[in-house]
């Protein structure tokens, strides 16, 4: 379904697991970082508000989207790690540039979860302008990052 026929913010909790003792990684972009510390925020907000521990929640940064694959497998890798939740943007520019990171990201990403059997979570924002990736951000379309944390609860339950 298409972010502007659904918002990323609105979701159904009634089915979620118990998070207190499941420790989770968010693995953030600096580029973009406005953006990016937004959409972080509404993943660890998320998470706690569903019940995971401050002191359980694990926030590491990497250059760019691209570096995201890899900053997922170092904390994927680790057992007690139970969940990793990527977030970036990537906004169209002039060149073709951002099919190419997008494509390395969605794979990797993809990649990474199937490799360690837990999830990992596509949290990247692939827009056109930056307008719409602040709509992602918490604006009008919700947050990509409440999303993921909501992706990653949900997955846990498997």
């Amino acid at each position: 379904m298409a972010t502007s026929l659904k918002n990323l913010s609105e979701y159904n909790s009634d089915h979620f697991i118990d998070i207190a003792d499941k420790r989770f990684g968010l693995v953030v972009a600096e580029w973009n970082r406005e953006i990016t510390d937004t959409l972080a925020r509404g993943a660890y907000e998320t998470l706690l508000k569903h019940g995971a521990k401050e002191e359980n929640i694990f926030r590491n940064t990497v250059p760019g989207s691209f570096e995201l694959t890899l900053g997922a497998q170092l904390l994927a890798q680790h057992e007690e790690i139970d969940a990793v939740i990527c977030l970036g943007v990537v906004i169209k520019g002039e060149t073709k540039h951002d099919d190419y990171i997008c494509h390395a990201v969605a794979n990797g990403i993809t990649n990474v979860g199937l490799k360690f059997n837990k999830p990992v979570i596509f949290g990247l924002v692939t827009t056109n302008t930056l307008e719409q990736a602040w709509d992602r951000a918490g604006g009008k379309h919700g947050n990509k990052g409440v999303e993921g944390a909501v992706a990653a609860i949900q997955m846990l339950s498997f």
